[in-house]
């Protein structure tokens, strides 16, 4: 993924996710205060439209990739006013095999599934409101690393905050096009530029994500058979789905 966002520098290959509030309203709400982790920022086609949408939101966005996240500070930079990208903060994490960074969420937090006494001091950021996986999953070699960097995601996410989730599904167009010979598993998928693709299941997703810790919201497939702008056929299929975390209080 390094050598893959490094040859797309520019930004020019990413679009925006202008779809993003219209699926997931919850991160327009202009008046209200939360906090998004995007995982896996790209070029920060997430983050961008939830800075633009509200005034108070702050975004932290992550990616394995140093290059993409260079790369998301750059659109930031040039799509944001200085408010907004002041509300946005970026690192370098893989969440699949390692922690997310204390500063985000801290042990003692975590242990205490952010009591209100761990907000009395300023030992970290809280955790977060929401959390976007957006095309993320798909880009993992196998279910155990999905599983590990769902737990991970899970254990910084505040209770009764939400998991916001939209990857490829079985069957989708991409799936159908690939030759025998780049299957590596089960769904998964090797392009020629030596990234995975995986589709999912609706069954898959439930599976991964409950096992998390998180309980079912919203989970359906979103289909659409014709380009509505080029007017060509087409068969794309997608997974949509929300989780939140149980609040115990």
């Amino acid at each position: 993924w390094e050598k893959f966002h490094s040859r797309h520098c520019q930004g020019i290959f990413f679009k925006e996710r202008r779809y993003l509030l219209k699926e997931f309203p919850e991160l327009g709400r202009s008046n209200q205060e939360f906090t998004a982790l995007e995982v896996g920022c790209g070029a920060g086609s997430s983050a961008i439209p939830i800075l633009r949408a509200t005034t108070t939101a702050r975004v932290y966005a992550c990616d394995l990739s140093e290059a993409a996240v260079s790369l998301t500070n750059k659109m930031g930079d040039k799509a944001l006013n200085e408010q907004a990208t002041s509300r946005l903060r970026t690192f370098v994490c893989d969440p699949s095999c390692e922690a997310l960074p204390a500063w985000l969420a801290c042990d003692a937090c975590r242990a205490s599934d952010f009591g209100i006494k761990s907000f009395l001091v300023s030992c970290c950021e809280g955790g977060a409101d929401f959390i976007t996986l957006i095309f993320a999953l798909s880009a993992l070699a196998d279910l155990d690393q999905m599983s590990n960097l769902l737990k991970e995601c899970c254990s910084v996410l505040r209770p009764g905050g939400m998991l916001l989730f939209r990857d490829y599904g079985l069957y989708d167009m991409t799936m159908l096009r690939f030759p025998a010979d780049q299957k590596v598993a089960a769904n998964c998928y090797r392009r020629l530029d030596g990234t995975l693709s995986y589709f999912f299941s609706c069954e898959a997703v439930r599976d991964l994500v409950t096992s998390a810790g998180l309980l079912e919201v919203e989970l359906e497939y979103c289909c659409i058979k014709l380009n509505h702008k080029t007017k060509v056929p087409m068969k794309r299929v997608w997974v949509h789905a929300k989780f939140m975390k149980p609040d115990h209080t």
